[in-house]
């Protein structure tokens, strides 16, 4: 075991992670120079597309120090904090992190949450200076943001490039003299925690774990703690760029278990595996159960595709373990499911998964966060979805959940950034200079608010610079009302939103306008309405498009092109009677664009 080094990289979005990982698959000739390609460990389409991590991927690699074979375990982690989920489980998983700091953009939000993420679990923390072969480099002053944060020598901070594969042979040796081995009884019962599982249509559920204390061996009937479902161990192995069957997996070790489970809810992210003869006796804590922080609803396009869809998102839900969902039906839609996801990026992401990779069309109903609304018998009821709140005669109060938000910018974009906020109705809280021109601004803001456009604003107006983070908090009482949209006096329950009363106006007139461009128009006048309550506050119409009955009268007396008139607005109000109105996907989806 001693020659065993876990290690995660953690950094901000776009600093340079996957392609630093590459390097140190190269430089240990873990990946032939054939395989090898731009961000190796990024196997999803989706990922590559948009060089964004999604998910943590764990490799194992083999490697030479001083005439001794050391093994290293490598787990390269998202930045984007709608994933953070992700990087807390990897952090879970090891002793020792690779902390990455842009030379150009230096110390950014989430560098700083993922960071507090690992002290908390004690990790052994490199910091690496990446990016440095940049013209726009500047190391002298990014060092001392990195010594000012962690308290570290500036002899402890490596400087790299990715690109050039300057310092990767620094790295290596800094992994294997500074990160700790991992600690563990070999001889002691099987205690190991699962921190991954996917989904393979031959093998079943294919799940990975860290072992803990003593070994797992081929054949083993092992043991689910927290389902207490029992299986054979049919094969077990490492996790290199393919997996690698072994016949043994001892303390300290990464590996993957495949014991033909076939349901999706039998295996928990989290849980404890150990041998049905020697189980032990304590599970492994530290993880955190994850709190969805935007909801939507998720509908197949035709309802015969229901169960396909429920079948797909368990099997989405074994590689993403921070989706949850739960069934719903609405009147305009059918039947569906209410989705958690933990940011609007997340939500996208499951989207494209969903249709890329399980071929379903869904629609997406507007996303919205959770309240609690308390009625006059003084019940609390958990409101999910717009449709569920209570009326507003047995209403006392509603109150929405608050983040605390923590935005690191240059010192020129201060005053659009807190204007900004100040918009989105965020509390100031507090300002701190990092260094001359980077402040860091604290706000506490609803979370509602900054669910839709909030992050494409902040990148706007601060020309990219502004990085974001947010942790929540408790739940505070507001102005809250519930605007119904209504199409020909029919309520469109998916495009309900709740909204601060001070916006309802702009918001329910904007919709308005929104919907009389996207909806196609029909034989009959289309009425588009924004109500609160009973209260009509906007409303737009869709004119007919018409025939002209006319047009074979010439000249002659009025009365006769009257009748014809007359005849042609009795049929317009029977086709409006039986005619039913087809909002477009686009139209759901633009709300959220609204500005």
């Amino acid at each position: 075991m001693k020659n065993i080094r876990n290690f995660c990289i953690i950094a901000h979005i776009d600093h340079g992670k996957s392609t630093l990982a590459d390097r140190l698959l190269q430089e240990t000739n873990t990946i032939s120079e054939r395989d090898l390609k731009e961000q190796t460990l990024d196997d999803m389409d989706i990922e590559r597309e948009r060089g964004i991590t999604i998910k943590s991927h764990a490799i194992q690699m083999d490697y030479e120090h001083e005439d001794e074979k050391y093994t290293l375990n490598l787990i390269d982690t998202p930045g984007h904090v709608d994933f953070s989920y992700e990087v807390s489980r990897s952090i879970a998983a090891c002793e020792g992190a690779l902390l990455i700091v842009d030379a150009a953009q230096g110390i950014e939000a989430q560098t700083i949450s993922n960071l507090y993420l690992a002290l908390e679990h004690d990790l052994e923390i490199i910091p690496i200076l990446n990016k440095m072969d940049l013209p726009g480099a500047m190391p002298g002053e990014v060092s001392d943001q990195i010594i000012d944060l962690i308290g570290c020598d500036q002899n402890e901070i490596i400087p790299a490039s990715g690109k050039t594969g300057l310092g990767i042979q620094d790295i290596l040796n800094a992994i294997i003299s500074r990160i700790p081995a991992p600690v563990g009884n070999v001889e002691a019962p099987l205690q190991a925690m699962i921190f991954d599982s996917v989904f393979n249509s031959f093998r079943g559920i294919i799940a990975y774990f860290r072992v803990l204390n003593g070994s797992l061996k081929k054949g083993d009937k092992v043991k689910f703690i927290n389902t207490g479902k029992e299986y054979f161990a049919d094969e077990i192995g490492i996790l290199r760029l393919e997996m690698e069957a072994k016949n043994e997996i001892k303390a300290g070790d990464v590996g993957y278990i495949i014991s033909g489970i076939k349901e999706a809810k039998e295996v928990k992210v989290g849980d404890t595996l150990t041998t049905v003869t020697n189980p032990c006796t304590d599970i492994v804590k530290g993880f955190e159960e994850v709190k969805p922080m935007v909801f939507a609803g998720i509908y197949p396009v035709d309802t015969e595709d229901y169960e396909e869809l429920r079948e797909a998102m368990g099997k989405l839900q074994l590689n993403d373990a921070s989706l949850t969902f739960e069934p719903e039906s609405s009147a305009a839609l059918g039947f569906g499911f209410r989705c958690g996801f933990l940011g609007m990026l997340h939500m996208e992401i499951i989207q494209e998964r969903l249709e890329r990779e399980f071929d379903m069309t869904v629609i997406t109903t507007v996303p919205n966060v959770s309240y609690i609304a308390h009625t006059a018998k003084e019940n609390s009821i958990i409101v999910n979805n717009p449709s569920d709140l209570p009326e507003i005669s047995k209403l006392t109060t509603v109150e929405e959940p608050f983040i605390a938000a923590q935005i690191i910018t240059k010192a020129d974009f201060v005053g659009p950034v807190m204007n900004l906020c100040i918009t989105k109705r965020g509390i100031f809280k507090n300002q701190v200079y990092l260094t001359s021109d980077r402040v860091e601004l604290q706000f506490e803001i609803p979370l509602a608010e900054i669910v839709f456009d909030f992050y494409d604003k902040l990148k706007s107006i601060s020309k990219g610079y502004a990085s974001f983070d947010y942790q929540p908090m408790e739940y505070r009482v507001s102005n809250l009302v519930k605007l119904d949209i209504l199409l020909n006096g029919d309520n469109v329950d998916a495009l309900s939103a709740l909204i601060h009363k001070d916006n309802s106006h702009t918001f329910g007139k904007k919709i308005c306008e929104k919907l009389r461009e996207l909806i196609p128009r029909q034989q009959f006048d289309i009425a588009i309405q924004a109500a609160i309550g009973a209260k009509i506050v906007a409303r737009e119409t869709v004119k007919a498009v018409r025939k002209d009955v006319t047009a074979k009268c010439y000249g002659g007396d009025i009365s006769r092109k009257r009748k014809l008139l007359e005849k042609q607005k009795k049929g317009k109000k029977r086709m409006r009677q039986v005619g039913n109105v087809e909002v477009p996907q686009s139209a759901f989806m633009a709300v959220l664009k609204l500005d």
